[in-house]
């Protein structure tokens, strides 16, 4: 918005124009659900910072954050896609995630406010994917939503969920999914999502899958809840890892990999490895393993619970040893 118009299509469409139209539609759609409140980063045509924009996700405690684009390429490049973040898979991700993060220079003294991110070197995209690692799961899943979405109800061409390194996913601390409703350099493409019948079609798509995310996340929780309260007599065995990062190749757990760490482990999750260090059974080393950790560099690390080999909420572990 604003003095950043984003991409230019064929016709001199610009990209801010018809986001701004889709959103506004997608939160009609959404609050008239009654089902979930949905909130605009911008209500008019200007300049909104990277920052300001997940500071107001943030305010709001948003459950979900969606960052909505219109993409643009020399060729002849059609069909919506959606993204999470992650280390790039190949070059075309990189370029995505190089053009959208390109909108800190139109910011002043963008190095201390993005921690002297460069948009255009890809090892400045590593330190972005460790703090959304915690989140990864809901976002994949929520993109995976609007994706099917998108082919299952508007027939789009399918550019699958990928993984890139997006500034503006760093600091939601949500999940969150970056949108490419399509390509403004597409002839027919930029025409359709210049329409009020491409805007409408989908805004509705996203919507139909947001609904479809809340409506499964509730039912897991719900099914969590049911099982959990059973468990919570019988004989635990409880293991505290930490969480160090996360990539989409396998990295050899040598030490001079990891900053001098030893007693690495991973898992490989959803085609991603994550890896962590050391693990006990006692909370009170975890959280000074937690520290060296932090301290070698992974200052975004953070324990992670297993209860007898699977993944278990620390909170409420937490709040079981209080009773």
């Amino acid at each position: 918005g604003g003095k950043d118009p984003g991409a230019i299509g064929l016709s001199g469409t610009k990209e801010k124009k018809i986001t701004f139209n889709a959103s506004r539609r997608l939160a009609d759609h959404l609050n008239n659900t009654g089902q979930v409140i949905a909130r605009l980063t911008r209500e008019d045509d200007s300049f909104i910072k990277l920052r300001d924009r997940i500071a107001i996700a943030r305010k709001h405690e948003a459950d979900l954050f969606i960052s909505i684009h219109c993409d643009a390429h020399n060729s002849n490049a059609y069909g919506a896609g959606t993204f999470v973040l992650g280390l790039h898979a190949n070059d075309r991700n990189f370029q995505i995630a190089k053009k959208e993060n390109s909108v800190i220079f139109l910011e002043d003294n963008y190095e201390q406010k993005y921690d002297g991110f460069d948009p255009n070197n890809p090892e400045s995209v590593i330190s972005l994917v460790l703090m959304q690692e915690e989140y990864l799961d809901q976002s994949i899943n929520a993109a995976n939503f609007i994706q099917q979405s998108f082919v299952r109800n508007l027939n789009r061409k399918n550019r699958n969920v990928k993984q890139a390194g997006f500034i503006v996913l760093k600091y939601t601390y949500m999940p969150s999914v970056l949108v490419e409703t399509g390509f403004l350099t597409n002839k027919n493409e930029g025409k359709y999502l210049n329409s009020l019948k491409g805007q409408s079609e989908m805004s509705i798509a996203i919507a139909d899958a947001i609904d479809r995310y809340f409506s499964n996340k509730n039912k897991e929780v719900s099914k969590y809840e049911i099982n959990s309260k059973s468990d919570i007599n019988k004989e635990d065995q409880y293991v505290f890892k930490i969480r160090i990062g996360v990539g989409s190749k396998l990295i050899p757990l040598k030490s001079y990999n990891f900053n001098g760490l030893n007693n690495l482990t991973f898992q490989k999750e959803n085609g991603l490895y994550k890896y962590f260090y050391e693990k006990t059974s006692n909370y009170q080393t975890a959280l000074k393993n937690l520290g060296v950790a932090k301290a070698k560099g992974y200052k975004d690390s953070f324990i992670v619970l297993f209860k007898n080999g699977l993944k278990y909420s620390l909170d409420k572990y937490l709040s079981e040893i209080e009773k």
